[in-house]
């Protein structure tokens, strides 16, 4: 049975208006099945120039398009979970303030989810300057115990690309605040908790890979935000102690390393060249 499905954006201080735009137009203007409502959460004050650009995305939207504005900036994860309440459908699709979605995304995904699944997410490609110049692709795993396998290591959803069940992403606690980690903590307890989960090989969404994108993945700080993700998973049970001591001394490693050995481990083994 077709089911409609509510859009969740979130947007802050720091997002570029240009950027924006073309997100919001690719992911409601553009799609072949587009959502039926979207949610724009604005996570604390923005400049004028980036209000503007909201106002006008809003008044020139074709679906309903709610703004929740919110007096503080209170981080992703919060404004993430504080939207989810604002939607008006059980399904929700994800999408970033400076990505490109693909123009099938949503009728390859939101069927699956029609069809049974709680989680789905799919490959995407990377770009630098422009969407025409691909530098990564990104492959999940696809089937679904090979997705559980890898999440007691890894990510085992690009982040930007997911649609998913509100209610079992609220059954699982939904999102909390945990630095540039809040994804993947929150898709670790529903897959515990038994959600259905998939990923579409074909890429759906283009990631926008900016100045800094490599520096931003390592750090004491994201040491710290891993450390506590670790911390978490183990005390789910999630992981073993065994998963819990590789990962820490694994990917807590990756954190620390110079960031042009960061760059070129991540480039061979997370996201090589892609083509569109």
């Amino acid at each position: 049975m077709r089911e409609p499905f509510s859009l969740l954006m979130s947007v802050w201080q720091e997002d570029d208006p240009a950027f924006l735009e073309e997100a919001f137009r690719s992911v409601v203007h553009d799609q072949t099945r587009p959502p039926d409502d979207v949610v724009l959460v604005q996570d604390g004050p923005v400049p004028a120039e980036l209000s503007d650009c909201i106002t006008g995305l809003i008044h020139e939207s074709p679906v309903p398009t709610t703004l929740l504005a919110l007096d503080a900036n209170v981080g992703l994860g919060t404004a993430l979970d504080r939207g989810m309440t604002a939607c008006a459908h059980d399904i929700v699709a994800r999408m970033d303030a400076d990505d490109i979605a693909l123009p099938q995304r949503f009728a390859l995904q939101v069927p699956l989810v029609e069809q049974g699944a709680d989680l789905v997410g799919s490959s995407m490609l990377e770009f630098g300057v422009d969407a025409d110049d691909i530098v990564g692709k990104r492959v999940p795993p696809l089937d679904p115990d090979e997705i559980v396998r890898y999440a007691r290591f890894h990510q085992p959803f690009n982040h930007p690309t997911v649609v998913y069940r509100r209610r079992v992403v609220q059954a699982a606690g939904g999102y909390r605040h945990l630095a540039l980690m809040e994804d993947y903590l929150l898709f670790a307890k529903m897959i515990e908790q038994g959600a259905h989960v998939a990923n579409v090989e074909e890429p759906l969404v283009l990631y926008r890979v900016g100045a800094g994108a490599y520096a931003r993945r390592g750090g004491v700080a994201l040491l710290k935000s891993e450390w506590r993700l670790q911390r978490h998973l183990r005390g789910l049970g999630f992981t073993s102690r065994g998963q819990f001591v590789r990962n820490v001394v694994v990917r807590g490693g990756y954190r620390l390393v110079p960031e042009a050995i960061r760059k070129a481990a991540y480039r061979r083994i997370i996201a090589p060249k892609g083509e569109r």
